[in-house]
């Protein structure tokens, strides 16, 4: 990716981190030219809410989303979320617990109380909230085409890539998502992103679709060897992607719900929210 390329894609990701309360994430048109349902901030004025009785919010989160949630070279758990984790505690003075938990367990540790939220970039979704409640987005995550440098492909509009390969992984919503958009392209189905990514250099796929976020950090990492750059621009149908990414706490904790979300705008406000993206992303779009 060139340096123009990288410093767009890093306002861009800016603007989705730090979109201030109360203001509309700008529509993606879809394949077929329909606007995308738009996504909103927590309000720009929250009440507080009775903080009396909290004494302590024991989070979990998984280790293996840089730089969201990961091990450091010490092998302390760290990122993003974690210290955003510790902010909100800071800021409702209340005492903070950050467990590791394996992702296909979170769900289980919150429902059995091990936990009392998950704070690890977890998708706001229908089929998430028949398990769990959310508090506000407090960042969104679009989905993006990639292409090897040397593809001829320039757009990413179903009728440009009819007949064309598209790597995906299996079981996803960016696979659910190319099965009713791109009808007209070869959906080649993965069992992880590395075998996608895989397939993409090796020109067994034609483009890859998936997580911006995460494939951003492959694009300007070593791994990717600079054989791979963004095409066409984000998707973030929330039909698909969800509302963003939210805390996730127990059904009808409405009390925490509150809390946190009163914890998100002191956060916001105060400008921290603001520290830490810069503390893990190496441009601000202010």
């Amino acid at each position: 990716m060139n340096n123009a390329n990288y410093i767009c894609l890093l306002i861009a990701l800016s603007v989705l981190l730090l979109m201030p309360a109360g203001v509309l994430v700008g529509q993606e048109q879809s394949p077929e030219g329909e606007p995308a349902a738009d996504v909103q901030e927590p309000t720009l004025r929250v009440p507080k809410p009775d903080l009396q009785d909290l004494e302590q919010i024991r989070f979990v989160t998984d280790n293996d989303y840089p730089p969201f949630n990961y091990l450091d070279e010490e092998g302390e758990l760290t990122g993003f979320n974690v210290d955003l984790a510790r902010a909100l505690c800071d800021e409702l003075s209340v005492e903070c617990s950050i467990r590791q938990v394996p992702w296909n367990r979170l769900m289980e540790a919150l429902k059995e109380g091990e936990a009392d939220a998950v704070i690890a970039s977890m998708r706001v979704s229908e089929k998430a909230l028949q398990q769990v409640d959310f508090t506000d987005s407090y960042y969104h995550t679009p989905a993006r085409f990639v292409a090897l440098k040397s593809s001829p492909i320039k757009a990413v509009t179903p009728e440009m890539l009819a007949d064309k390969k598209i790597g995906v992984v299996a079981k996803t919503a960016h696979e659910a998502y190319l099965r009713d958009f791109f009808p007209g392209s070869e959906i080649v189905r993965h069992n992880t992103m590395d075998e996608a990514k895989a397939a993409l250099r090796g020109g067994q796929t034609d483009v890859l679709f998936g997580d911006g976020v995460s494939i951003m950090f492959w694009l300007n990492g070593t791994d990717s060897n600079g054989c791979c750059e963004f095409r066409g621009g984000p998707f973030t149908e929330s039909k698909y992607f969800g509302e963003g990414i939210g805390i996730a706490i127990r059904k009808g904790n409405r009390k925490l719900r509150d809390a946190l979300n009163y914890g998100l705008f002191l956060v916001r406000s105060e400008g921290r929210f603001e520290e830490l993206h810069l503390r893990y992303f190496p441009l601000s779009f202010f």
